[in-house]
């Protein structure tokens, strides 16, 4: 079983450096899978939303396992249309979850207008003891700028769509100044660049697989992964990332492969 890494948030609290993600994975006996064969590979982190539809299974299989919960970092998402009832949102996730607290509750999109608002109500629900640390999703900087500019809590987490493929170094850079740990979801393109000619070159130069390079490049940039699989040999290679590094001359390489492909909608499209 890999030793994976953590790193301290702005919070206090450490976060895995490697998650799984549960986003399409089918409520039922699919996601509590998946959860129970990461969990048994050494995965500490499991990620999930209340858009997802799959909390109670993800809640489920976490109070199954044999692992304490104290040992489980659990993420879920406050949705769009909730903005207006946080409170119940949240309460609504943790009943599903039925997991005690959760360790990271985020606003999963930069709605215009609310965010400030809807941000604040979660700083008020931290003191309640639920939640452990809050965060963002697919805040650009400018979202970033809005929220810093106008409450009290750093966002611990923003969660975007980051692979060598949609590159944004200004926003990974403006995070590691900010004190905001960034975490990379779809970090495998849903498959979309694997069979990529420059990173198969890469895959065969260091005997991993496609996957596993686009892992690893995430992890070197100090970016945390949470890919998403329900499959129980591929989630076992994802967590095989600790054992290798890629040269700077390859993470130079890796890093001119930007070219804006998302398979995510563009979060610049919240003014």
């Amino acid at each position: 079983m890999p030793k994976i890494l953590s790193v301290k948030l702005n919070s206090g609290f450490s976060l895995p450096t490697l998650g799984l993600g549960t986003y399409k994975s089918a409520p039922g006996s699919e996601t509590e899978n998946a959860v129970k064969w990461a969990l048994v590979a050494g995965y500490r982190l499991i990620d999930t939303a209340a858009y997802y539809g799959n909390e109670g299974s993800v809640g489920k299989a976490v109070r199954e396992s044999s692992i304490p919960r104290h040992e489980i970092f659990i993420t879920t998402k406050l949705w769009n249309s909730d903005h207006a009832i946080v409170e119940k949102a949240f309460e609504g996730s943790l009943s599903l979850l039925n997991s005690g607290y959760i360790d990271l509750y985020l606003i999963h999109w930069p709605i215009v207008r609310v965010r400030v608002q809807t941000w604040k109500r979660m700083e008020k629900l931290i003191a309640g003891g639920k939640i452990k640390s809050i965060g963002v999703a697919n805040f650009m900087i400018r979202h970033l700028e809005d929220l810093l500019a106008n409450t009290e809590i750093i966002p611990a987490v923003n969660q975007v769509e980051f692979s060598p493929y949609v590159y944004n170094k200004e926003l990974l850079d403006y995070c590691k100044k900010k004190g905001i740990q960034l975490q990379a979801y779809s970090p495998l393109t849903r498959g979309n660049k694997l069979s990529d000619e420059k990173l198969l070159a890469l895959s065969k130069k260091y005997s991993k697989s496609p996957a596993q390079i686009l892992l690893r490049w995430c992890i070197q940039h100090d970016v945390a992964v949470i890919p998403k699989s329900v499959h129980e040999g591929r989630i076992i290679e994802n967590s095989q990332i600790f054992d290798f590094e890629l040269s700077k001359q390859d993470m130079d390489l890796m890093d001119s492969w930007n070219e804006g492909f998302r398979v995510a909608p563009d979060p610049n499209q919240y003014r």
